[in-house]
């Protein structure tokens, strides 16, 4: 028989908690870093290094982990991904000079990139053609909870611990989350993968129009993304004078917006795609639509209002998110799914070259005193181009022939968990 229903949303339960540890281990250093920048004596070229070398090592990192999730498949690739990433979490609360940050920082980069193409591949593994957008859309939201979270309750920790325990929480938060998946996944027969043969062969997913399109498309968009996760609570600090707990408010409003874009996203295109309407038009009109919404983000530089500025961010995560969504449906689509982790894995080690690179940029940048307005004019206008780009690579998205669905669960009460 095929995965149970009720089995599908348990395991997706877990993916979105995943994908919410995700970000909230990342996150720890960006919101507390102006506390942690005073412990230690960093300036903001220090922090820009930090960054792109978490970057850089993620980017590295996405060429391995695309093959463990092709590899592999979903079963392992998921505990593999947030047990490790939750140990090097862990690691940041014994690290102290700016060396030892560096290699935890690389760590948590590399195995935090597991999470990606093993979301992506879950998610194409599990559900149906006809709601994959709306579950991209749902695990794109639920990231960004992660978010909203990490603002709100880190300072907390921090105030009533320290910096350095709350990476040790959430690194043990993950290390429970491994054990709750493996227990959530007995009984259920995945495919144990592609062949070592296919799943290490990236020459051919590199000779394909589609893998392009999705890579450079993810060099654009992500590069505001990480610009946004690193920098956002220091622009907040600049421009209104706000750290620890008082970070927490506009943060969260922010990465709310961030949500309720992939929601949207996701939830409209699958209504869309079921009532009969063109794949390609569905899928460009909402790129269209993302990338409208980043325009006004420099404005946010001139608004004197708080929550003014926090509205036009929240605007552009919104449009961040619903642009991912929609261009991790594209993937889904083009991608047979064999290859699914592979392409995935490429896209975002191409959107983290972009990161690595914004990031460094900005640090510079800001130690130069020419502020955020142009990396702000970037970012409005980087979703724009990241459609022309698919335009021009993919003049008509269609769906790839996919195998049979890849899943089964043994009956109960019989002894080989043959199917009726």
């Amino acid at each position: 028989m095929t995965l149970s229903k009720r089995r599908r949303w348990v395991l997706f339960a877990l993916l979105l908690a995943a994908a919410m540890l995700n970000l909230i281990d990342r996150q720890i250093i960006s919101v507390l870093k102006p506390v942690i920048s005073r412990d230690l004596g960093w300036n903001d070229n220090d922090y820009g290094t930090l960054a792109a070398w978490f970057q850089g090592s993620a980017a590295a990192a996405f060429l391995l982990t695309g093959w463990i999730a092709d590899r592999t498949g979903v079963k392992w690739a998921n505990p593999l991904g947030v047990l490790t990433w939750s140990i090097a979490a862990i690691g940041h609360a014994w690290a102290v000079t700016m060396g030892q940050f560096t290699l935890v920082r690389a760590a948590l980069g590399a195995t935090e990139a597991m999470g990606t193409p093993s979301g992506i591949k879950t998610i194409a593994t599990i559900f149906p053609a006809h709601q994959r957008s709306t579950a991209y859309g749902i695990w794109n939201a639920v990231g960004s909870v992660g978010g909203i979270l990490a603002p709100l309750l880190i300072p907390l920790l921090a105030a009533f611990y320290s910096w350095r325990a709350a990476f040790v929480i959430a690194g043990l938060a993950g290390v429970v989350w491994a054990g709750a998946w493996l227990v959530a996944v007995r009984g259920v027969r995945f495919d144990v993968g592609a062949a070592p043969s296919v799943a290490t062969a990236y020459a051919p997913i590199l000779r394909e129009r589609p893998t392009w399109a999705i890579a450079f498309a993810k060099a654009l968009s992500d590069s505001t993304w990480w610009l946004m996760l690193f920098w956002m609570p220091d622009f907040f600090h600049r421009q209104f004078a706000l750290e620890g707990t008082a970070l927490g408010p506009p943060l969260a409003v922010a990465y709310a917006g961030a949500a309720l874009g992939a929601m949207i996203a996701g939830a409209l295109a699958s209504r869309l795609l079921v009532r009969g309407r063109d794949l390609d038009r569905v899928r460009k009109g909402a790129m269209l639509v993302a990338g409208l919404a980043a325009l006004p983000v420099p404005l946010a530089l001139y608004s004197e209002s708080l929550w003014g500025a926090t509205a036009i961010l929240a605007l552009t995560l919104a449009g961040h998110q619903a642009f991912s969504t929609t261009l991790y449906a594209i993937i889904a689509d083009v991608t047979p799914r064999a290859k699914v982790g592979r392409v995935t894995a490429f896209g975002a080690f191409c959107g983290n070259l972009g990161g690595m690179a914004i990031v460094k940029v900005a640090g510079a940048v800001l130690a130069a005193g020419l502020g955020y307005l142009p990396l702000f004019l970037f970012a409005s206008i980087s979703y724009l181009l990241a459609v022309a780009w698919i335009q021009l690579l993919l003049p008509s998205i269609r769906r790839a022939p996919q195998g049979l669905e890849n899943i089964s669960c043994p009956i109960e009460g019989t002894k080989d968990g043959s199917r009726r």
